[in-house]
């Protein structure tokens, strides 16, 4: 008996669900190592009663954290950089030019302390010696525990440099520079600042520039 047999159709294929992650590329390249890069605010600008113009900017930011040589959980460290600028015309004696980092830490970690007791136990039996009767064994218990004591966290300023000048501006430009802060155990951020003093004969003018703050 011949049985005809036909050829089963084809199930067409799902269309491509958009919502989908897309497949990676194996041909791509892989992303570009973390540099740090960081984006910079609007500049400080200050009008002084003179009526002159200070301003102090900042560019080409970067702060990269980095594991602190200590090895302690508690300490942070990190890698920045950048070129901060203030600009005061018309100043009359110059002025100075001071930029650094601000480290916020939510919890410190005060204080550790180590409470513990110790004892003596005599145990069961004797042990004669040259007749006399001393006990079979002697044990010392020892209880101990670390107690550590919080605090609420605290702002640190770290003043990387301070650029005296005696024109209308000055520069101060940092690269790779190593800042810390220790006994901070709880989450940590970081922002650049810079303050620009302009002095005169009887009076300073100073204006201030704060970058974005990062919390790591």
């Amino acid at each position: 008996m011949l049985i005809p047999i036909g050829a089963a159709p084809l199930a067409a294929a799902d269309p491509a669900d958009p919502a989908a992650p897309a497949a990676a590329d194996p041909g791509a390249p892989p992303p570009p190592p973390d540099n740090g890069a960081v984006a910079s605010e609007v500049p400080g600008i200050a009008k002084t009663p003179d009526g002159r113009t200070l301003t102090v900017v900042a560019k080409d930011e970067t702060q990269l954290p980095v594991a602190p040589l200590t090895t302690s959980l508690s300490s942070r460290d990190w890698l920045v950089g950048g070129t901060f600028t203030g600009s005061a015309p018309g100043s009359v004696q110059g002025g100075t030019l001071e930029a650094g980092y601000q480290i916020g830490c939510g919890v410190e970690m005060d204080k550790v302390k180590l409470n513990g007791s110790i004892g003596a136990t005599l145990g069961n039996g004797s042990l004669t010696t040259a007749g006399v009767s001393l006990p079979g064994s002697i044990s010392f218990p020892i209880q101990g525990q670390v107690e550590v004591e919080p605090r609420p966290g605290t702002i640190t300023n770290v003043v990387v440099d301070k650029k005296s000048f005696k024109g209308n501006s000055a520069r101060v430009t940092l690269k790779d520079i190593h800042i810390k802060v220790d006994n901070c155990v709880g989450a940590s951020s970081l922002r650049s600042y810079a303050v620009l003093t302009s002095s005169g004969t009887d009076a300073d003018d100073i204006v201030a520039y704060y970058g974005v703050t990062k919390v790591f």
